[in-house]
Order: C-alpha cells, then sequence, then structure tokens
C-alpha cells in the first residue's frame, strides 16, 4: 500500500515556537546540499519571518541537517516528516494547514534548490503586508525574461507552458507556475483546499486560477530565477503533462460551476 499524508501529531503547536507574522514553507526531497544554505539565508533576513520545512521523507538526510538548524534558531525552524515521495501538493497543502493553525498572516512558498532567491522575500511579503494585494507572485516573466542557467528548450517549454495557459484560463498571470509567492492568509482561509488535487508543477497554476476566480488581487513582482546547481531537478514528462491536462480541468470545472 502506498504511504499516504496521514493527519498529523506534529501539526500540534511546537511549544518554542517564536511569534512571527511571517513563514516561508519549503517542500524538500534530497535536499541537503542544500537546505542548510537555505534555512541560513532565510534566517539571516531581517525580517519578521519563520520557516517550515516539509519533507518527504528524503534518504540522504535531509531532515537530520534540518533538525540541527532547529537547535540553531529555537523556535524560527520547524520540521514536519512525512513517511514517502507524497508529492509538491500535498506538502504545500500540509503547510499551508499547519501556518493557518499557527496564527500566520503571511504564507510563503519557496523551493529548497537556490533557484528562488532568499533575498527576494521581503520584497514578495511587502506588497501583501502593505495591503496592496492578496498574493504576491515572484514572476520570471513579468517585465521581461529572468532566468538563468537554463536551455533554451526548457526556457520555451515553461514560457509556452504560459501562453497555453493564459489562452485557456483567460488568467491574467505571465508566470503561472511560478512556485515563489507569498498569500495572505485570508485567501487560505477562504479556498477549499480539500478541493485542490493537483500535486506537480500543476498546483501553482491550480493555486493561481482558485486564488484570481475568488476574486483575490494578484500582483507579480519581477525576481531572477536561477537553475540549480546541486541536486537533482524533479522535473518529468508526468509532471508536464499534469499540468497541460489540468488547466483544461480547471476550465471546464468552472464553466459547469463545480470548481
Amino acid at each position: 500500500m502506498p504511504p499516504t499524508d496521514a493527519a498529523p501529531a506534529d501539526d500540534a503547536p511546537p511549544s518554542s515556537l517564536v511569534d512571527t507574522s511571517s513563514i516561508v514553507i519549503v517542500p524538500t526531497y534530497n535536499e541537503s546540499d542544500n537546505i542548510r544554505i537555505v534555512i541560513d539565508r532565510v534566517m539571516q533576513l531581517d525580517a519578521d519571518l519563520s520557516i517550515l520545512i516539509v519533507d518527504d521523507g528524503s534518504p540522504d538526510g535531509t531532515a537530520d541537517i534540518v533538525r540541527t538548524a532547529m537547535d540553531a534558531y529555537p523556535g524560527l525552524v520547524h520540521l514536519i516528516e512525512r513517511e514517502g515521495k507524497l508529492g509538491l501538493g500535498t506538502a504545500y497543502l500540509r503547510g499551508f494547514r499547519f501556518a493557518l493553525q499557527h496564527d500566520y498572516q503571511f504564507i510563503c512558498e519557496m523551493d529548497a534548490d537556490l533557484s528562488h532567491d532568499p533575498d527576494d522575500l521581503p520584497q514578495l511579503i511587502a506588497p501583501v503586508k502593505g495591503d496592496e494585494c492578496d498574493l504576491a507572485i515572484g514572476s520570471r516573466y513579468v517585465g521581461g525574461v529572468r532566468v538563468i542557467n537554463w536551455p533554451l528548450s526548457r526556457l520555451v517549454l515553461s514560457y509556452g507552458a504560459g501562453v497555453y495557459t493564459r489562452f485557456i484560463t483567460r488568467m491574467p498571470i505571465r508566470d503561472v507556475t511560478a512556485g515563489f509567492k507569498c498569500f495572505h492568509r485570508r485567501v487560505l482561509e477562504t479556498l477549499d483546499l480539500s478541493r485542490v488535487k493537483s500535486n506537480g508543477y500543476a498546483f501553482q497554476v491550480e493555486m493561481h486560477y482558485r486564488t484570481w476566480r475568488e476574486g483575490f488581487r494578484v500582483q507579480e513582482v519581477p525576481v531572477v530565477f536561477t537553475e540549480r546547481t546541486e541536486g537533482q531537478s524533479k522535473m518529468s514528462k508526468a509532471i508536464v503533462r499534469e499540468a497541460a491536462w489540468k488547466v483544461w480541468e480547471l476550465r471546464m470545472r468552472d464553466l459547469i460551476g463545480r470548481l
């Protein structure tokens, strides 16, 4: 029987949790080369910020590294360990539940591979905290293309996916698959997260679409995306196929009132 994301005992409030208004959720699977660097850089920011790592049973010791960081930054670094590789979407949903239960107001997503620059977190949080928008997206494609170290084929695929998705959904977002963002908690409280079923990069498309269709304000903030230099990419043909089909499913469900 495959592993499941069971109801978590580890979502109980940590006894040493420090009261901050913002949290960044970072899913991991075999990110031992990068995760301590990510945590240290987030913690070095002059920001009211905690970090939650959601680890999918990484066999390379990622969770052990996080535990040492928890000792170094007590009450600011948190860890949820899951049994098995359950996927990006369910990891973020688990993290959202943790953030809402512990009263965080500004809830961010970020990759663990340093493709997202932790130094950009304050500029994603600022417009949400300033009530300029309800979702700030770190965009590779607003006001130009800002991608480093991607082969042309990958860039064409990503940019073309955005054109394809916007054509089908009418969603006014240029970087539809962006995984670097900040939600105001009211977005996640309003959305029925139990209906979010995507689990790869399609998860980002679905969250953007549902947020936009609920009438929340979305703002794209230009950031630079740098391809990972350590570890292995999680991109696969199955992930691409899921994303290609999901946009049609979302649009059809929306048209018949079953989104």
